[in-house]
């Protein structure tokens, strides 16, 4: 094959960059878990399997535990600011479920969710979009160091570490 027929053509380059983009914009991979994780926990409850565990209530918060998992999924992608709050129900519903849902979804379910739900709370979006050769940001000076105390790195603005009495007033 030729080296024309490798490259890609440059509207396939440009919407898969667009999808990297809104993908690396939200907790994707976070929001994919949780959503299967419910998903999980959902199939297992309607398996026809004679092993289905039968621990705790078997009624509505067996079906409500992992329907609220899979809205949070889709609620993660749909709504990314608020990925704090959507990563503690996660989590707390991912424990929850082990005593709902036939043990978490034979604990697969549960492990997915908690995990999703880990990474939805140390997502963090990228707030600065510019490329780093850029330059256009001024750089901030360095630290400077207190010449009596070589431990402690003084921010810019700072007298001293630890003020003496005559300073403190």
């Amino acid at each position: 094959m030729s080296a024309e027929q490798h490259q890609t053509t440059p509207a396939v380059r440009g919407s898969r960059g667009r999808w990297r983009r809104w993908r690396r914009a939200r907790p994707f991979t976070a929001a994919v878990l949780i959503a299967l994780g419910g998903a999980e926990m959902l199939a297992t409850l309607r398996a026809p399997l004679g092993v289905l565990l039968h621990i705790g209530p078997q009624g509505l918060a067996a079906y409500l535990v992992p329907t609220i998992l899979v809205i949070c999924g889709v609620l993660l992608i749909t709504t990314p600011q608020q990925r704090v709050f959507y990563a503690v129900v996660s989590l707390v519903l991912g424990l929850v479920s082990w005593l709902t849902s036939n043990l978490g979804g034979f604990v697969v379910g549960m492990l997915l969710a908690l995990t999703g739900g880990a990474l939805a709370f140390a997502w963090t979006p990228d707030k600065d979009h510019r490329r780093a050769g850029a330059g256009t940001e001024p750089v901030a000076p360095a630290p400077t160091r207190d010449e009596d105390d070589t431990d402690t790195v003084l921010l810019p603005g700072m007298q001293s570490p630890d003020p003496s009495p005559a300073d403190r007033g």
